[in-house]
């Protein structure tokens, strides 16, 4: 069957170029500094990468942005992998995982800090655009980095970890309304200034990595000898489950992503009474949830399996949030629980069941056709949100505007759990490739 993984394989050692080196450097102690400097890299990133949410309702009283200008600026951000998500593959491969990460903490510096220069509105677009550059190729480049440095014992657990240390820098800008609040009080570009500072640490840690790798990582195998030919046409061969889950990855990223980290916490001030602290703070627990829950829900999918049917538990909670934010008065921290819940479990799950759903030999190029249409997914979906709100009028006097970007939201989280469903119902037939059976992952 085309698409079909070996099954004995752990399912992120696919990113590795060269098992034999993953092996080989594997037991080294310095992984766990190579792990903690690739989880402060990304986390930096992250916080970066949400650092309008907080200051949206600053934007618009202070310098008059629309909701559209406010979803532009987190909607570009998602450009430039529509062009480089394949390619930053490629590069990872030619000039390795340490430099790539290098190279994109650096330009990430340069974003952040035209972005907070914001004047004109037009340099903070040129700014955020120029970041997403970087954040398009750093997760994936420490990423690959972690699976050169862990055996294939561990990398499970390793990227896990990675995943959920990221997530501390989505909480770190929520709770940041808090902590720096201080800073929120001068306006609006201090916060801008602060999470420059913070993109600049991250660029120290991909140094630190880079220094690592560069000194210590000497066992490595030389990666020409695992190049293969990149052929466009090979995107036609994938079989539906890939369709399935590659729709999966672009919607659920489209309804979460612009929502929690664009219009969520303006929305939380405007429509529920909330205050920026209080808003940032409401936000920012369901990336604090995922820090602590997404290891367990990997190791519990590993255990259990049922893979796709977690997926779709974890997608149904997104409609099911949203009904209950635009319909009902249930108190707020209902609705971040559940979102909190979705959050840890379809990341921690839909990444390895793609890996095993996909042939290691092209997994490169079906994460890269995911990335792409995923930030097409990204872009488009913040701006139509904000447009929503705009043509209905939704501000602090006018909260009821929020319901048509709500009703859009829902739409589209019932599109996302529609193939989380179709998913399902292939994998758990005889087609599919065994995400509902742990037995046969581990013991063939």
């Amino acid at each position: 069957m085309l698409g079909q993984p070996t099954r004995s394989m752990d399912p992120v050692t696919h990113f590795s170029p060269a098992s034999n080196a993953s092996t080989a450097q594997g037991y080294s102690p310095l992984r766990w500094w190579v792990l903690l400097l690739a989880a402060l890299a990304v986390s930096t990133s992250y916080y970066e990468s949400d650092v309008i949410g907080p200051i949206a309702d600053l934007l618009q009283r202070q310098r008059g942005f629309s909701q559209s200008q406010l979803g532009m600026l987190n909607g570009i951000i998602s450009v430039p992998n529509v062009v480089l998500a394949v390619f930053n593959g490629i590069l990872i491969d030619r000039y390795g995982p340490a430099r790539i990460a290098l190279w994109s903490a650096l330009i990430g510096v340069v974003g952040a800090a035209l972005t907070a220069v914001g004047t004109p509105y037009e340099a903070m677009v040129v700014g955020r655009f120029i970041y997403g550059i970087s954040e398009g190729a750093i997760f994936i480049a420490l990423l690959a980095g972690l699976a050169q440095w862990f055996p294939r014992s561990g990398i499970a657990l390793a990227a896990a970890l990675y995943l959920s240390l990221a997530r501390v820098g989505s909480y770190a800008v929520d709770t940041s309304t808090a902590w720096a609040h201080s800073l929120y009080e001068r306006g609006w570009a201090a916060p801008l200034w602060l999470g420059t500072a913070v993109t600049a640490a991250g660029l120290a840690a991909a140094c630190g990595y880079y220094w690592l790798d560069r000194r210590h990582g000497k066992n490595r195998a030389d990666l020409s000898t695992t190049r293969t030919l990149l052929r466009w046409w090979d995107v036609l061969d994938f079989d539906m489950s890939y369709w399935f889950i590659l729709a999966l990855h672009v919607l659920y990223a489209a309804v979460f992503f612009p929502f929690r980290t664009t219009y969520a916490i303006e929305y939380f001030q405007h429509a529920k009474g909330l205050t920026l602290e209080q808003a940032g703070v409401a936000n920012s627990w369901v990336f604090f949830a995922a820090v602590f829950a997404t290891p367990f829900f990997g190791l519990l999918a590993d255990r259990l399996g049922h893979r796709a049917l977690m997926l779709v538990f974890g997608t149904a909670l997104l409609p099911l949030t949203f009904i209950l934010l635009g319909l009902t008065h249930v108190n707020l921290w209902v609705s971040t629980v559940m979102m909190g819940v979705s959050f840890s479990l379809v990341p921690a799950v839909i990444w390895p069941a793609t890996t095993l759903i996909v042939a290691p030999k092209r997994l490169g190029t079906a994460l890269g056709l995911i990335t792409l249409i995923q930030a097409l997914g990204l872009s488009v979906s913040n701006v139509a949100a904000g447009w929503l709100a705009d043509k209905a009028g939704a501000s602090a006097a006018h909260p009821e505007g929020y319901s048509a970007m709500l009703w859009f939201f829902f739409l589209l989280s019932l599109v996302a759990l529609s193939s989380a469903v179709m998913l399902w119902r292939r994998e758990a037939g005889p087609l599919g490739h065994g995400l509902e059976d742990a037995r046969k992952l581990t013991q063939t």
